[in-house]
């Protein structure tokens, strides 16, 4: 946090010596956001790149991120009620749906995750750190590129094969919906007394009715029958088949209204898991329907959070 000579606070982000974020991905964050403005944005400010000097200068915003607040805390000094926690993920919608779909190129940020999403003093979402993003012209549909971004977030089809559209944060904000909905992180590997992610343990509850126990103990006096339509719209945003996915400003619409889903249409969400074992270098891919393993590429061991 600094203040500039005019008054105004401000967030100061240095690069560290041992950042793994090169010059390339240091300037495509300035270029990508330099020009863009929205409520659910963060605005970029101002930036140094001198020898070997990499700062950007962001407007503060004061609660930090959506993971430092409340994610997996054991002491959470901010208590947020459901709804808070809708806002932040309708906002967060609205700011997504704006890269991809209003803004031309479009945007994909590619690295959508509970501490990427920043809060200012009214808990309004923001998101942040554009240095995985991506520019996307309206003429192709899919961009093959090295894999980045955080494990536990990944979009199948892009985890295991590098196929960037902007369906892949779509997937990451079903996620993230689930994370804000449970209070804990999707990197917890013990989901219901078994070795399973967030995701896979929120499915095996929908397909039991059980959704309700997904919900964040510390929440109270929630509307129920809206609670479990965000989680309906997480596993919309996470199919396995990207296709299957909607656009953000549909998920901004099943999102702000009182609408009825089509269950049918929902399938098992793919997922993404970090086989945990750096020797082997692999990862795995499971449906939930048939948990068929696929072995992944040795760049998968590239995606480690930042």
């Amino acid at each position: 946090m600094g203040t500039l000579k005019s008054g105004i606070e401000v967030a100061v982000k240095t690069l560290s010596a041992q950042s793994k974020q090169g010059l390339r991905e240091f300037l495509t964050e300035i270029n990508t956001i330099s020009n863009v403005r929205h409520p659910n944005l963060v605005e970029l400010l101002g930036c140094c790149v001198q020898e070997s000097n990499r700062i950007l200068v962001y407007e503060y915003v004061e609660n930090n991120s959506l993971d430092h607040a409340f994610l997996g805390s054991k002491s959470r000094n901010i208590k947020l009620d459901w709804g808070k926690r809708s806002a932040i993920c309708l906002g967060t919608a609205r700011g997504l749906a704006f890269l991809h779909e209003e803004l031309i190129p479009h945007i994909v940020h590619r690295d959508i995750k509970a501490s990427n999403i920043l809060l200012d003093k009214d808990f309004n979402p923001k998101i942040g750190d554009f240095g995985l993003a991506k520019l996307f012209p309206d003429d192709i549909t899919h961009i093959s590129t090295r894999i980045a971004g955080t494990t536990g977030y990944l979009a199948p089809e892009y985890a295991l094969g590098g196929q960037l559209t902007m369906k892949a944060d779509v997937y990451s904000f079903g996620v993230l919906i689930l994370e804000i909905i449970s209070g804990r992180s999707s990197a917890k590997a013990n989901w219901g007394g078994m070795e399973k992610f967030l995701l896979e343990w929120a499915w095996e509850l929908y397909q039991e009715k059980r959704l309700l126990e997904l919900v964040d103990p510390e929440l109270e006096g929630y509307p129920e029958e809206e609670i479990i339509r965000y989680m309906k719209v997480a596993f919309f945003c996470s199919q396995a088949t990207a296709s299957r996915r909607p656009l953000m400003s549909q998920v901004v619409e099943m999102l702000s209204r009182n609408i009825r889903l089509n269950e049918k249409e929902l399938t098992a969400p793919g997922f993404f898991t970090d086989a945990g074992e750096s020797s082997s270098k692999k990862g795995s891919i499971t449906e939930s329907t048939s948990y068929q393993m696929s072995s992944v590429p040795v760049t998968i061991t590239e995606v480690t959070p930042r």
